[in-house]
């Protein structure tokens, strides 16, 4: 009898794990194919100055890049962004990547795009890449950066480090935007 019960338990269980697991990925397959959204609007000449990199998904631009990685960011006189990409590398050589940003749409698009090809090749619509401003707290202090189809993720910050409650909490509201935190690579900063 008591191994009956036993059983029967174990049986409940599995089958209520089963679905809870079914549940969990139908909700995470939908989040991820609904479109992504951005932040409502983006003001660019606020979003300037330098940025480090506190997490990202993995990618093999950055493959070289062991640490110390930041951005900076300059609006130039024809209203794009001049990007300074830099980081330290396994060798502690500084890495750096010069490219340019231009706004998709009104001034106040969160919508941008970035090339690193050289200026020549910027009439090629393949070398410009998405970078869309999905979060963004009120200060400009903490950004999130991804793209359409949410291949990319970066988490930014005005400093090296960020206040625990706020990444948390940010992190919560990329997952509900269908994006994977298992991905997510700290990046080391000094």
């Amino acid at each position: 009898m008591i191994r009956n019960n036993l059983l029967a338990t174990l049986l409940c269980i599995s089958a209520l794990t089963a679905f809870a697991s079914d549940s969990t990925a139908e909700r995470d397959a939908s989040t991820s194919t609904r479109p992504l959204e951005t932040i409502p609007a983006l003001d660019v000449a606020r979003y300037m100055g330098t940025w480090y990199e506190i997490a990202k998904y993995p990618n093999w631009f950055q493959k070289k890049c062991s640490g110390n990685v930041k951005a900076d960011y300059s609006l130039m006189n024809d209203g794009r962004v001049r990007v300074v990409n830099r980081c330290q590398t396994a060798e502690s050589t500084l890495s750096e990547a010069i490219g340019e940003a231009r706004q998709i749409g009104p001034s106040t698009s969160p919508k941008l795009e970035v090339r690193f090809a050289p200026a020549w090749l910027s009439f090629l619509p393949f070398v410009w890449g998405d970078y869309w401003v999905v979060e963004l707290d009120d200060d400009y202090q903490l950004v999130a950066v991804s793209e359409p189809d949410r291949d990319y993720l970066w988490i930014l910050s005005r400093t090296p480090e960020v206040d625990p409650v706020s990444y948390n909490a940010l992190l919560t509201r990329l997952q509900r935007q269908g994006f994977d935190l298992q991905r997510m690579e700290a990046t080391k900063q000094d």
